[in-house]
């Protein structure tokens, strides 16, 4: 499985078969209970990981305590990389969400297939530059646009990731969904009800159904849906 794993990630997925082998042979799997923490912010960079099974948020902590979600990862996604190339320290904090299994890659031994297959560090590249983008995004949402705009612009795009245009599911909880979009549950909760009323979605536990796809568009576009 963990092969598998391996070859369906962007970093990997390029890679000749005797290239995945050398990969494979210097990660180490570790196990992690839900709430397990993988590394805090400010440790020093000596790896990082692709998750096997279960989900990796990636955070940051206000001076009040506050939590800011930055990420939410799944089976094949690729974190912790940035150090790689740096050498430096995490840039933030990463923590198990549910039970889960994760590949550790040690920086030394990375470099070292680096040097000897340049299409390892091109992928990695390429991956930082996906990241560096979702984060200008991630920042221009919540600094420029209020939290509804930011709810319907996931839910647009969580709905192009799973190829549905009518029904998403969340993979995340409500809570960590709204660390996510920079608000708390209870301002959440309102917000979902009140697009419900709209006619926008309708709420089924995990499962939202997007009543109006476009309205939702517009509404993470300009703050606005479509029908006003």
């Amino acid at each position: 499985m963990n092969k598998t794993i391996a070859s369906q990630s962007i970093l990997f997925k390029e890679l000749p078969a005797h290239h995945l082998e050398a990969v494979l042979a210097i990660a180490v799997e570790k196990p992690l209970e839900k709430g397990a923490l993988i590394f805090s912010e400010g440790e020093p960079g000596n790896g990082f990981y692709i998750v096997v099974e279960g989900q990796v948020k990636i955070y940051k902590l206000s001076l009040e305590g506050k939590e800011q979600i930055l990420h939410i990862f799944g089976p094949g996604e690729p974190f912790g990389e940035v150090p790689v190339f740096s050498g430096d320290v995490f840039p933030a904090s990463a923590e198990a969400v549910k039970k889960s299994r994760v590949l550790f890659f040690p920086r030394r031994r990375f470099i070292e297939l680096i040097s000897a297959d340049p299409t390892l560090a091109l992928n990695m590249l390429a991956v930082l530059s996906r990241r560096l983008r979702d984060f200008t995004v991630q920042i221009e949402d919540l600094s420029l646009k209020e939290v509804p705009a930011r709810l319907a612009g996931y839910l647009v795009l969580l709905s192009k990731e799973q190829q549905n245009p009518s029904e998403v599911c969340l993979h995340i909880s409500k809570g960590h969904l709204a660390s996510f979009l920079g608000t708390i549950p209870e301002t959440l909760s309102r917000i979902l009800k009140k697009m419900s009323e709209k006619d926008l979605i309708r709420v089924n536990g995990k499962k939202i159904r997007l009543l109006d796809y476009e309205g939702l568009r517009m509404l993470a576009e300009s703050g606005r849906p479509g029908q006003e």
